[in-house]
């Protein structure tokens, strides 16, 4: 399961794919503020996405946080690895400390197929085609 971490750097980082570009910057008080999320944990988020490179920032007065056209190609996994890692979706759904294929809780075995499934769309789609849904009305952030 995804940290509050992981929720909030995703929400932020596909806000900042409908709404920001190289020329139009956005700090994370302005990002944290319209999709209602702790603006001061959203800058420690964004600071950490952007020396891992997942997205992009420029100081100064005209300066703030954006997506480059190959971030935008960019997949939510490498967000949710950055953050908490992979094995965040190996936790178990019951809360048993061991859990697995090998030794599995009662419901091991009906979540282990749906845990794979979300991790390959996180791996497959694009930061820019869920930005498309939302932008599509498909989905929202906040």
């Amino acid at each position: 399961m995804l940290s509050n971490q992981s929720k909030y750097a995703i929400r932020g980082v596909i806000y900042l794919a409908l709404k920001s570009s190289k020329d139009n910057k956005l700090g994370s008080k302005d990002v944290g503020e319209q999709i209602q999320i702790p603006v001061p944990f959203l800058a420690k988020i964004f600071q950490h996405l952007t020396k891992e490179k997942i997205i992009s920032s420029a100081k100064g007065p005209k300066g703030g946080f954006y997506l480059t056209k190959d971030q935008l190609g960019g997949n939510l996994m490498s967000i949710i690895a950055s953050l908490d890692s992979e094995d965040s979706f190996n936790s178990c759904y019951m809360g048993l400390p061991k859990c697995s294929d090998v030794n599995p809780c009662a419901i091991h075995h009906l979540a282990s197929p749906f845990n794979q499934s979300i991790k390959d769309e996180f791996k497959k789609k694009s930061i820019a085609e869920f930005a498309q849904d939302a932008e599509k009305g498909n989905s929202h952030i906040f």
